[in-house]
């Protein structure tokens, strides 16, 4: 009684070695390479003070050059945990998820025929390679040399050729003892519902070879050369050799080139793995014919902790890329990630290579984006966000995607992420389009001269205003913190002229903070006590209502909003005089005189306005001093508001 060969190699294939090693032993980082799977320390069999115990992860074997110990992850349980053989794999099983067979005399019969499969699906690889090579295969030839596969990538891959007649292969293998039944039980022939003889199940294709991670011929995958025929491309069906799911193109050729200098790369099909390969990118796979499993996902993360996702820059390709988040999302953890690229639109990596070389696609590795940003874009990507509503949509959107993600401190960096991005994308770059509907009033009826002096119109000192206005805003929200979650988006819109006033509010959207002593606590934690201080000894700022009833949320509510309302006037009025003075460099014409006649008249209006600000802030400034004692400013408060009447 014996387990199938086939559970084991998958148990070694799904556990790491170095996991199962590393709760015995610490590593000598010095002379470890992880990203390489080449793991060095001392040896936990017998006492010694350097380190010589080698752990080749890849292979899943280790060898001690002092006590020659070596084994895999079974034969190391056994020893370190004084296991039975079955002990051990039923520990490792139960690591790797999965059951265990039961031992019985079926078992047997099953091992036995995946080895008799394998030699078949050897005998068929060997048959193709030799059909390419003779007059049958010219054509075959003529499409991989079109392709531009040299003949060494050829025979590296084990590229071959499928004849089209109906029985070419079948008659071969026959004649070299195998059985009809064999082909059929591997995929290589196909029983007709009639009763009759098998038959080719690939014919007149260009053969590609899919070998597991152990190098061992499991499946085949067949390009057509009839341009008529209905699949272009065609795998053979699931075995008990091949699990599509389960399997990855170039797996072992891949997992044996990884280093800390090369990532490991995932494309869509097996063409863009052999062009990537022969590009130098020796470190491809690419799942067989369906979107990445779970399963594909796991075998990918145990041969690299970061692997860059190269997808066809075409609507499919954005698709499988977006469906592989949703997949990965669950699946995330700290030494599981993902980043992607996405090829120029109609192009996929086989195309980029032979058009822009190896440089072009080197490129696009090193700025490959995390899929954080891939999210973004998939949320917002051909969408209008220009009223709450659909801004509200998009944040439930993203949440939503994020609480999928199981461990907690990775969930909170991707709230962060997004909105980092969510601050950015809603921040204006030029505030002209949200106010170019912006009334101005009559129309100057005097022609103006080149000499009228339009940049003085556009640009003029800065207001005191926008100090105060920025100063109460902030001011309001840190007073009360529980107004915000409804102001968000507003404030999003606002950039702070004052940068100091803005990390301040920034502080406050990301924060999720609630109360007043939250908000003091994290603002001094982030940028020290004197911020907080300088801003709330302002003598505008102490007297305004929202702060002297912090109780009211609704007070702070519309104290922002008619801050925000007369800063978004006040700004959308300087960049409409910007614009005029810009077009206006070359010479006016009509339009551009009736539009400073218009401007000019708003200008006029925010002069006034802005001294009433002033007069508010002296208002509040002697207020201030009032409160402190000062008799002199307590006539000039009087003075101001006229309590007395007029003196003569």
């Amino acid at each position: 009684m014996s387990l199938p060969p086939g559970f084991l190699d998958e148990l070694r294939t799904r556990v790491s070695l170095t996991s199962i090693v590393g709760r015995k032993v610490i590593w000598d980082q010095r002379k470890s390479n992880q990203g390489k799977g080449d793991m060095w320390a001392p040896c936990p069999f017998h006492e010694e003070k350097t380190a010589s115990f080698h752990v080749d992860d890849r292979k899943g074997f280790y060898y001690c050059f002092g006590c020659q110990a070596k084994g895999d992850a079974i034969s190391f349980l056994k020893d370190c945990e004084n296991l039975s053989f079955m002990e051990a794999v039923e520990v490792l099983a139960s690591e790797a998820g999965m059951a265990v067979p039961a031992r019985d005399p079926v078992v047997q019969q099953q091992t036995d025929i995946r080895i008799e499969l394998l030699d078949v699906m050897e005998k068929a690889a060997r048959y193709f390679r030799m059909m390419l090579k003779s007059r049958e295969g010219y054509q075959a030839t003529n499409y991989l040399a079109k392709r531009g596969l040299s003949i060494a990538t050829q025979d590296e891959f084990g590229i071959g050729y499928a004849p089209g007649d109906r029985k070419a292969l079948y008659c071969t293998l026959i004649e070299q003892g195998v059985t009809p039944e064999q082909l059929i039980q591997s995929g290589m022939c196909i029983k007709p519902d009639d009763g009759g003889q098998p038959y080719d199940r690939f014919r007149n294709r260009v053969m590609f070879p899919i070998r597991d991670a152990r190098g061992r011929c499991i499946a085949f995958g067949g390009r057509a050369l009839d341009t008529s025929t209905k699949a272009k491309y065609l795998n053979s069906p699931e075995t008990i050799l091949f699990d599509k799911g389960r399997s990855l193109y170039n797996h072992g050729q891949a997992r044996s080139a990884l280093g800390k200098q090369h990532p490991l790369i995932v494309a869509e099909g097996y063409m863009d793995v052999i062009a990537l390969v022969q590009a130098g990118f020796s470190t491809a796979v690419a799942p067989l014919g369906t979107a990445i499993t779970e399963n594909q996902l796991s075998l990918i993360w145990r041969m690299h902790s970061e692997p860059i996702i190269a997808l066809d820059g075409d609507t499919a390709g954005l698709r499988a890329a977006y469906k592989l988040i949703d997949v990965a999302l669950p699946l995330l953890e700290a030494g599981r990630a993902l980043r992607f690229v996405i090829m120029p639109n109609g192009q996929d990596p086989d195309d980029l290579i032979r058009s822009g070389g190896s440089g072009a696609f080197q490129e696009l590795l090193d700025n490959a984006i995390p899929m954080v940003e891939l999210m973004w874009r998939q949320a917002t990507e051909g969408q209008v966000f220009d009223s709450p509503d659909r801004k509200s949509a998009l944040n439930f959107v993203l949440r939503e995607k994020i609480k999928r993600i199981k461990e907690p401190a990775l969930r909170s960096l991707y709230e962060n992420a997004v909105k980092e991005m969510r601050w950015a994308y809603f921040r204006p770059v030029n505030s002209q389009r949200a106010f170019r509907k912006i009334g101005f009033g009559r129309q100057f009826s005097q022609p103006v001269s080149q000499s009228a002096k339009i940049s003085a119109l556009a640009s003029g000192n800065k207001s005191i205003a926008d100090d105060i206005r920025e100063a109460a805003i902030t001011a309001a929200l840190v007073n009360c913190p529980a107004a915000i979650d409804s102001l968000v988006d507003e404030l999003l819109m606002l950039e702070f002229r004052n940068g100091e006033l803005g990390q301040i509010i920034r502080i406050l959207c990301e924060s999720q903070i609630k109360t007043r002593a939250e908000a003091k606590i994290k603002i001094s934690e982030i940028l020290g006590p004197d911020a907080l201080e300088k801003l709330l000894a302002q003598s505008h700022v102490q007297i305004m209502p929202c702060i002297l009833q912090p109780e009211s949320v609704e007070m702070a509510k519309m104290t922002v909003l008619e801050e925000l309302g007369k800063l978004a006037s006040q700004r959308g009025l300087a960049a409409e005089l910007q614009e005029v003075s810009d077009s206006a460099k070359d010479g006016l014409d009509e339009t551009d005189i009736w539009r400073l006649g218009r401007a000019a008249e708003a200008k006029n209006k925010a002069v006034l306005s802005e001294a009433n600000d002033k007069a508010e802030y002296d208002l509040a400034e002697n207020g201030a001093r009032v409160h402190r004692g000062e008799r002199s400013a307590l006539d000039a408060l009087i003075g101001k508001i006229g309590l007395y009447g007029d003196k003569k």
